[in-house]
């Protein structure tokens, strides 16, 4: 390892000392941001300074292993000893590695995953329904909450369009490369003469704003309009204008929430979807004039980008942005997104070790 990667460590080392040093006063917890923000800290920097410690230990394995070399005795498990740690000091060394990259500071955020049905009718709105469902038993499995912000069904049961809200740790994080076009090949439950069809959906991951960062919003901009919730709901949802519509006018962006009987929560919640959607264009724009000049993992941001195929004859997803298929469907489109979401996380962190390490050439 280079003197000055392991100075930073050194240093996160010391930034862990001073963080258990707060965290055993009680007074911190006077502040229960600052008290969540450290803790959140303590648990980043603990892990890395585990994985750390990992290195070193294995370091001076290697050594005595060396040492061992020159006892015919110890020889043959010596050699098996260096084979091991020299395997282990690779991968920990790019886990460690990984660890310092720039976090993106939206990572840690909760988000919102929106639906929506694209080609195929009927056919793509089911799908939509069952996307929206992969989501949700994922969010399930990560111990995260999940709440309904809006949805417009189909004749059929599926969605239109659906957003969810989505909270817990690092959300934003894992589902970020969710965003583009998802492709689907089977045979419709409305095909009677049992031909594979093509349908597609496209989803968008927004992080939601803090809100000391919220977008913020010019009343003379926004458009509200209310109007009687329909589907299911109960006779008061239905006999009551208490579903929202927002328009932004500059941009023409919507967002409406139906799903509350009270009109003032559907306004907020509808407002929150609003002002993630329109952080999300500003943030698509920037990514557009950056894949100008570099093209990243998740391309242009474009949400008409086909990232993914879900073939169901054959059981296969495969991810088009990374070449990865797996032969797993049905474990995925329940909620199985491990290894999917792990290849894609992994992928950038390489690319961006080859951009620190093209940068520092």
């Amino acid at each position: 390892m280079k003197p000055s990667l392991r100075q930073q460590f050194e240093r996160l080392g010391l930034r862990l000392n001073e963080l258990d040093a707060t965290l055993a006063d009680p007074s911190i917890v006077s502040d229960m941001n600052r008290f969540r923000s450290l803790t959140r800290e303590h648990a980043e920097v603990g892990g890395v300074m585990a994985t750390f410690r990992q290195y070193e230990q294995r370091e001076r394995d290697l050594a005595a292993a060396r040492e061992m070399l020159a006892d015919p005795d110890f020889a043959e498990m010596a050699r098996e000893e260096i084979t091991g740690a020299e395997a282990d000091l690779e991968r920990l060394h790019l886990a460690l590695q990984t660890a310092l990259l720039p976090r993106d500071p939206d990572d840690g955020r909760n988000a919102f995953v929106e639906i929506r049905a694209g080609t195929g009718g009927d056919e793509s709105a089911l799908f939509a329904a069952d996307l929206l469902r992969m989501y949700l038993r994922y969010a399930e499995r990560q111990g995260w909450r999940t709440e309904l912000m809006s949805e417009s069904t189909s004749d059929l049961g599926g969605y239109k369009e659906a957003v969810v809200r989505v909270e817990g740790d690092d959300v934003y994080a894992k589902l970020r490369f969710e965003s583009g076009g998802h492709r689907v090949q089977r045979v419709p439950v409305t095909e009677t003469q049992g031909r594979i069809h093509t349908s597609a959906c496209t989803v968008a991951v927004m992080p939601e704003p803090d809100e000391a960062e919220e977008v913020q919003l010019n009343p003379a901009d926004l458009r509200i309009d209310t109007f009687r919730a329909s589907g299911a709901g109960g006779q008061h949802v239905n006999k009551t204008d208490s579903a929202i519509r927002i328009t932004h006018l500059p941009t023409g962006i919507v967002a409406e929430c139906q799903d509350d009987r009270s009109q003032h929560r559907n306004k907020a919640k509808a407002m929150a979807v609003l002002a993630a959607r329109l952080r999300e264009k500003d943030r698509s724009e920037r990514a557009a004039k950056e894949a100008a000049t570099r093209k990243g993992l998740i391309g242009s941001g474009d949400r008409s980008d086909r990232i993914r195929t879900y073939n169901f004859p054959q059981g296969r997803l495969t991810d088009h942005r990374i070449n990865l298929t797996l032969y797993k469907l049905g474990a995925i489109m329940e909620g199985d997104l491990d290894d999917v979401l792990a290849a894609l996380q992994a992928e950038r962190a390489a690319q961006q070790l080859a951009e620190l390490e093209g940068r520092g050439a």
